[in-house]
């Protein structure tokens, strides 16, 4: 796999760098990184810089990276980072320790006693906790999200250090497994770069998705790398031609500008390309020039320019001035028609708008001195309490980082309140997710709503410009069905919290029932046994008070013969204990009976009837949740199923299951590919399904009218063995020349 390129900065570093990693090295970065901080900050006192340094190196001295270099060159080029960002002393310090508590015997009490209470809370805040013995990966790095998080709202340079951190990470990952690759590089994606996109962090986020797209998608990234150099030379001429007019046209009309040219980010294309379901040829910004102007008036006195010499393209003038995004970006947007029918895109924004893009929250460092960074009612430090506090109540590891997930992707929609007040929710948002963006006693109460003047339903997506009236009723409560219709992550929580405290208490006066009457039936006298018994037997369950577990009897998490055996086993003996008959068997998702709890197994627990969800229809390798369905047994979703976020929220309700066994059971998949309608297509589709020795159980190719293109779609169910068979079929498709996207689906779907 080819290295990602690297910056001409980082070309400038490495040129100074000597062929054999050593001691001498580690010096002339740190010389450099001294060098460039007195450049930009002429009159700073270096001395607790040079103390950190020391202290680092010693503690360090022994360890080396995977691709060999000594260690000590990772922090110092991830403060070199920092330094650029104009960050102060404190992060400086913060850069060269951060990897000291983690990867030494050094402790935070050390730090601190060293380098003061600021430097300590900032480091613990950047180290993981990967010390602590949590029960897999994915609650580890949850929970160290969580803590990064907390340490952010109370300090932003935690995250500047930690992004600086990723980023020297992924420009050196070609050293790591490939497994360590895409793990690391699907972490970067799903959390890293879109934290800095919420930071206003233009420039670092999209260095962080391109290197992560180059080891995620590594043939989709070379394709469109080598599409792009072969138009590179054509698309340069084109732009400097605009420049050019651009430039006359604006000195004629007394508008001061300098122009930049640039093309659109190979991640960026695929992302669009695959949303979208379009080919590079209709991709209006993939070319596009930017406007850097003197002051907001001449940048609306630009845009007259620009749409006086070429047609605007209808739909894309975006005016991010007056109402700017989340992040506080700024700019307008337009896509024309330029020479030769050929589109591009302009940008026009002011010095201190493109600055803020660029650098976002740690431009506040710049110019600023003796400010310690943002202020505290800052848009980007508000979103970051809200997301804090709208999950701090959320226990499971996997609930927490769907949601932030969700969270972190940046919203789309501007709506308003009748008194004109800005809400920005996410496209296809609804008028519950604007009732508990105005408060969440609106969002409970909310009965209906108005927009525009007339009455909607709830599952109204809402659109720009929408002007929203909620209708509320005092005494009502949000139904399960608003889980489905929601795209917040702080409406879901709300809705699941006033759900799952209702659904609790049913649960436990359920259980409290089952049980006696279990009891009886059996002759167990509940009378006498002890309170200390009683809890004994809850222990064994895992519920810390006894109401857990009369809550789990009514969840129907585990039956009362359960309870009443450990309680009583003299007069409730094993082989009475017997798993529950379910009220209606549900089907097999492929019409199989070897789908019927043969391949999945709840852990611990012999007596429930197991059962893989319809909706998702999980396979061998993949991660997978159950959850308990009264009276039908475990419902068994892939982990990162649609559906699981709204069956969730009663945590309780959640079950370890696990695969069985390695026999070879088959898997019925949907795939769905989007393609050019072209003749041999489908045979080159066949021929590559039958060298990954997949049998086809239906085959169905329509023409795309949707897409208002020459596409097709073809939708094909496959026998397949594991998760890694599947991915081997799908990387294989994607290469057919032709083949645009492809995507699982639930067959259910394909028929709609």
């Amino acid at each position: 796999m080819p290295e990602p390129a690297q910056t001409a900065e980082n070309r400038a570093v490495d040129s100074m760098l000597p062929p054999v990693p050593g001691t001498d090295q580690v010096a002339r970065i740190y010389a450099d990184l001294e060098a460039r901080i007195l450049e930009l900050r002429p009159t700073e006192d270096l001395a607790s810089l040079k103390k950190a340094y020391l202290f680092a190196l010693d503690r360090h001295k022994d360890q080396k990276r995977v691709s060999g270099e000594p260690y000590m060159v990772h922090p110092l080029l991830v403060t070199r980072q920092l330094a650029d960002m104009h960050l102060d002393i404190v992060g400086l310090v913060t850069g060269l320790l951060h990897d000291v508590v983690e990867d030494t015997s050094v402790t935070i009490a050390e730090v601190r006693k060293e380098f003061g209470e600021e430097v300590a809370r900032c480091v613990d805040g950047v180290t993981k906790l990967s010390k602590l013995n949590l029960a897999n990966r994915e609650e580890r790095q949850a929970e160290s999200v969580r803590k990064m998080l907390l340490a952010m709202v109370n300090d932003i340079r935690v995250i500047l250090v930690k992004l600086a951190d990723r980023l020297h990470n992924m420009r050196t990952l070609g050293s790591l497994s490939p497994e360590r690759q895409q793990r690391i590089s699907a972490e970067t994606m799903e959390i890293y770069a879109p934290i800095a996109h919420r930071l206003g962090m233009g420039k670092i986020r999209g260095e962080l998705e391109d290197l992560a797209f180059h080891y995620l998608e590594p043939e989709a990234s070379s394709g469109l790398l080598k599409e792009f150099e072969a138009g590179r030379v054509p698309n340069e001429q084109f732009l400097s031609g605009i420049r050019h007019t651009v430039e006359q046209l604006l000195a004629r009309e007394g508008i001061p500008a300098r122009v930049e040219g640039r093309v659109k980010r190979a991640y960026s294309v695929f992302d669009k390309l695959k949303r979208q379901k379009i080919t590079i040829d209709q991709v209006y910004d993939l070319l596009a020039v930017r406007i850097i102007t003197d002051s907001v008036k001449n940048c609306y006195a630009a845009l007259g320019v620009i749409h006086n010499e070429w047609h605007p393209i209808p739909g894309r003038i975006k005016d991010f001035i007056a109402i700017p995004r989340p992040n506080l970006y700024q700019s307008l947007h337009t896509s024309v028609m330029g020479p030769a029918g050929r589109s591009f895109e302009v940008q026009i924004r002011t010095e201190e708008m493109h600055r803020l893009a660029e650098e976002g929250i740690a431009a506040h460092w710049k110019y600023k001195e003796g400010k310690r960074g943002p202020d505290a009612d800052d848009q980007r430090v508000a979103w970051l309490r809200q997301l804090v506090e709208w999950q701090g109540d959320m226990k499971d590891a996997g609930e927490f980082m769907s949601t932030l997930k969700v969270d972190l992707y940046p919203e789309e929609v501007y709506t308003f309140t009748p008194l004109g007040r800005v809400i920005i929710l996410p496209r296809d948002a609804t008028p519950i997710d604007f009732a508990y963006a105005i408060h969440s006693d609106v969002g409970n109460t909310c009965t209906g709503a108005k927009v525009n003047g007339r009455i909607v339903q709830l599952k109204y997506g809402l659109r720009n410009g929408d002007v929203v009236e909620i209708l509320t009723q005092a005494g009502h409560l949000p139904s399960k069905d608003w889980l489905s219709l929601v795209k917040t992550s702080r409406a879901r929580n709300k809705i699941k919290h006033v759900i799952n405290t209702t659904e609790r208490t049913k649960a436990v006066e359920i259980g409290v029932k089952y049980l006696e009457r279990e009891a009886r039936r059996l002759g167990v006298a509940l009378s006498r046994v002890s309170e200390a018994q009683m809890m004994a037997v809850a222990s064994e369950y895992g519920c810390s008070k006894l109401e857990d577990l009369h809550a789990a009897l009514g969840y129907g998490k585990y039956s009362p013969r359960q309870v009443l055996h450990r309680l009583a086993p003299d007069q409730v003996p094993a082989e009475a204990v017997r798993p529950p008959q379910p009220e209606a068997q549900p089907p097999s998702p492929s019409g199989d009976p070897r789908d019927q709890d043969l391949v999945i197994k709840v852990k611990g627990i012999d007596e429930l009837l197991v059962y893989r969800a319809k909706c998702c229809n999980p396979i061998r390798g993949e991660a997978i949740v159950g959850y308990v369905t009264r009276g039908k047994g475990v419902a068994v979703h892939s982990s990162n199923c649609t559906n699981v976020q709204n069956l969730m929220y009663e945590v309780e309700r959640k079950i370890d299951v696990e695969w069985a066994r390695t026999a070879s059971e088959s898997f019925l998949v949907t795939l769905l590919i989007h393609t050019q309608d072209r003749p041999g297509l489908l045979n080159q589709l066949t021929t590559v399904l039958f060298g990954e020795q997949s049998n086809i159980r239906s085959l169905e190719a329509r023409g795309d009218d949707e897409s208002g293109t020459d596409g097709a779609i073809i939708d094909v169910t496959l026998e397949v063995r594991d998760k890694k068979q599947l991915e081997r079929i799908i990387s294989a498709v994607r290469r057919i020349s032709g083949v645009r996207d492809i995507e699982r689906v639930n067959p259910a779907e394909t028929k709609k």
